[in-house]
């Protein structure tokens, strides 16, 4: 198991400087993007952090990841194909839980985190 972990982490910082590292600004460049514009629709819309009602609302967790999958979900499949590409030319092999991690890493993470900020400063924009 201390190997399968060691080989994790030793492939994943080696996409930092690796081929293809472009993509990793520009996925989540594109999925904070998304996040801003989202938010933004909430906040003048009224509704409350995206994220923090995700952890806190069971009744409205479903509907709200329903709509986050649906706004990230490209930028997710583009994410495990590059990853699968970069995959193949560097490391001669295919390591799918790798490439659900950086996917999730690149696409959701930043769409998670921007996205209720966003609607904030919407908000406060409305008000001003």
């Amino acid at each position: 198991m201390e190997e399968v972990i060691a080989r994790l982490l030793g492939d994943l910082h080696g996409r930092v400087g690796g081929p293809m590292w472009f993509r990793l600004i520009l996925q989540p460049s594109v999925a904070t993007f998304l996040a801003v514009r989202a938010g933004w629709q909430d906040g003048l819309a009224g509704r409350p952090a995206y994220f923090w009602t995700i952890l806190t609302d069971p009744v409205q967790r479903r509907d709200l990841l329903r709509e986050g999958w649906k706004a990230v979900a490209k930028v997710f499949a583009l994410a495990v194909v590059l990853d699968a590409v970069y995959q193949f030319i560097e490391l001669r092999w295919f390591y799918p839980l790798e490439t659900l991690i950086v996917a999730f890493m690149l696409a959701c993470v930043p769409y998670l985190l921007i996205r209720g900020p966003a609607g904030r400063l919407a908000r406060l924009w409305k008000k001003g």
